[in-house]
């Protein structure tokens, strides 16, 4: 009798598979919050909840900035050699082809050029998933290209960091391209040509202490870690406990550092205002 009133569900079958399908949600680092990747997708993978900016590749970054998601790639063929023959726990070929492959990239960073709110732009945008966004003499001859580049056509030229500085697998090479880079830039300024850095996190080493900080204006996103070495190392060898936060965007905006923090989602409008003041 009570059988009729009550609708029969129907029989799943034994061997069917009703597991959430893996990459759909994502956990918010900052307040835990679960996320579904299309939504924050949408917000440029800013949490919608706290604003926590999760760490994104360089193509999504160029794709979010250029009109249309529309850019040339420039470059793209320079790839990084074993000067040095070096070997740690791998060799550095192998280092270099595990992230190749991990990222689809030659090296860590994009050159790129595009329109921005309909003007023309260079972009140098580094990828941290590539050896840390590390800086070797590819990376050095990239950022000079695209500086040599804006020089000669009179264009503004950003460039978007995230690095743990000098790749220590080219040794000195790495390090002579912080000289290298330095002097392309200060052609850009010599000229007035606008040249604008975005710091994201982490923006650490040899790349903040040289063409990341020389920015006519130096943009940080929020909270982005940004310094030349890690607090550990620097309370080590002043003897002395810092300030929480310190090495932060926003303690670096309320010391003079930077001169702005800006939001990923206000970063396009944010440059095409700079780039009106300036040309």
């Amino acid at each position: 009798m009570f059988g009729k009133l009550f609708r029969k569900l129907p029989q799943r079958p034994k061997d069917a598979d009703y597991r959430i399908p893996d990459g759909l949600w994502k956990k918010c680092e900052e307040c835990k919050s679960l996320l579904f990747k299309g939504e924050l997708e949408n917000s440029m993978m800013v949490c919608p909840k706290c604003g926590h900016h999760f760490p994104i590749s360089a193509r999504q970054r160029l794709f979010f900035l250029f009109d249309g998601g529309n850019y040339e790639e420039l470059d793209g063929e320079l790839e990084p050699r074993d000067i040095l023959n070096f070997v740690d726990r791998k060799s550095y070929p192998e280092r270099i082809r595990e992230s190749q492959e991990k990222t689809g990239l030659k090296e860590a960073v994009i050159n790129a050029f595009g329109k921005i709110n309909g003007r023309d732009v260079f972009v140098s945008c580094f990828d941290f998933g590539f050896m840390g966004g590390s800086m070797g003499w590819v990376v050095g001859e990239k950022i000079s290209r695209n500086a040599e580049r804006a020089l000669k056509e009179k264009i503004p030229f950003v460039c978007i960091t995230a690095s743990g500085g000098a790749r220590m697998q080219e040794g000195t090479v790495s390090l002579m391209q912080m000289a290298k880079t330095v002097s392309t830039i200060r052609s850009l300024k010599e000229s007035s040509v606008p040249y604008i850095t975005v710091l994201t996190h982490p923006t650490m080493g040899g790349v903040s202490a040289s063409f990341a900080f020389l920015g006519d204006v130096i943009i940080a996103e929020p909270k982005a870690l940004i310094g030349f070495a890690g607090p550990r190392v620097i309370e080590q060898t002043i003897k002395q406990k810092l300030p929480k936060g310190f090495q932060r965007a926003e303690f670096l905006l309320q010391h003079g550092l930077i001169d702005m923090v800006v939001e990923r989602k206000k970063l396009k409008d944010t440059l095409t205002k700079l780039f009106e003041l300036f040309c």
